[in-house]
């Protein structure tokens, strides 16, 4: 055996040890399905809205636990709805012990006509594990832009009035409050339940 050839035979060796050794110790660093974000992972900008029942909430105060955040409002005639099917499938998917880690969080962008308890009734619809959140315009512009959320009111005919047109992505924050990974509309179901299993290992 020459050593042009050995060489190339140890780098090969090395270049799997190297992956061995990053799937080992990172399972889900070349694993995620969703839109990952780059390390060092900030943190999720804070979220302090009120609930139905007027206690404040507060995304710090989740800590520990994984949140799906989506942003929309309870008139929205098609993508909030399939959102919002979709995450309860995420949760269903998970199993009950794992889903109890998870956190399904809706924030409106229509504060004009989505109260705390109308927001609240309307993610109960799809479940009642959901939390949904309302607050001020100026305390929801702070969120909004923290997130990097667009939104802007359009005339529209709809039965319900004016629509909404947003930014239509789930963020995934991880246990330690920073930001990780966010999903485009309609990802598949199974990617995202894939991307929390292995964040949960």
């Amino acid at each position: 055996m020459d050593k042009k050839t050995l060489l190339v035979g140890v780098l090969a060796f090395l270049l799997i040890g190297v992956v061995a050794a990053v799937l080992y110790f990172f399972p889900g660093a070349v694993n995620f399905r969703g839109t990952a974000y780059t390390e060092p992972y900030p943190p999720a900008p804070e979220i302090g809205l009120t609930r139905d029942n007027g206690t404040n909430f507060r995304l710090s105060e989740m800590r520990g636990n994984i949140i799906l955040l989506f942003f929309g409002y309870t008139s929205c005639p098609d993508v909030c709805p399939i959102t919002m099917g979709e995450l309860k499938q995420v949760l269903d998917k998970l199993g009950e012990n794992d889903a109890k880690k998870v956190q399904v969080v809706f924030v409106t962008v229509d504060p004009e006509r989505d109260t705390p308890e109308a927001v609240q009734k309307y993610v109960d619809h799809f479940d009642k594990r959901f939390i949904g959140l309302s607050g001020s315009e100026a305390q929801l512009q702070k969120v909004w832009a923290g997130y990097g959320i667009f939104r802007e009111i359009a005339e529209g005919t709809s039965a319900a009035g004016y629509l909404v047109n947003h930014t239509a992505r789930i963020t995934l924050i991880d246990q330690s409050g920073n930001l990780r990974l966010s999903y485009g509309l309609e990802t598949p179901v199974d990617d995202i339940v894939h991307d929390i299993k292995i964040l949960l290992k």
